[in-house]
């Protein structure tokens, strides 16, 4: 028998996680080509991925730490809502846009900024979280 109660929460916060996702992407997206004059970087897939690295993270301390919520909004939260926001496939598929179009160099960077200010926020969260908590 599948859990159905358990995939409706992560359906539900995938549903909120996706939409979250696409707001945000598409509004950083249209910052970046009208204010910056820079439509060549997937800004929006980079904010995403950021802040997601961050929120998940601090989220994940916050439960270590205090562990009041129930394992349903765990699973609505980390498993839904964080997997549906966070978008590690469209970074590859940009990535590989690069490469297939011959950017080297804006794959490169992409990809190396992306690990690193992804892997920093994680960490941002966390130590943020051990102040709060």
């Amino acid at each position: 028998m599948l859990p159905f109660k358990e995939m409706l929460l992560v359906g539900t916060g995938g549903f909120l996680g996706a939409n979250a996702r696409y707001v945000l992407g598409t509004l950083f997206a249209i910052y970046a080509e009208r204010v910056l004059d820079d439509a060549s970087i997937p800004y929006g897939t980079l904010i995403v991925n950021v802040t997601g690295s961050f929120a998940l993270a601090f989220f994940a301390a916050y439960i270590a730490t205090q562990g009041r919520w129930s394992p349903d909004l765990r699973l609505l939260i980390s498993v839904g809502f964080f997997g549906a926001y966070t978008t590690f496939s469209t970074f590859s598929n940009e990535s590989l846009a690069f490469l297939r179009l011959g950017q080297w160099s804006n794959a490169l960077i992409y990809m190396a900024v992306t690990h690193i200010l992804c892997l920093l926020a994680a960490f941002l969260g966390l130590w943020l979280s051990s102040r709060f908590w």
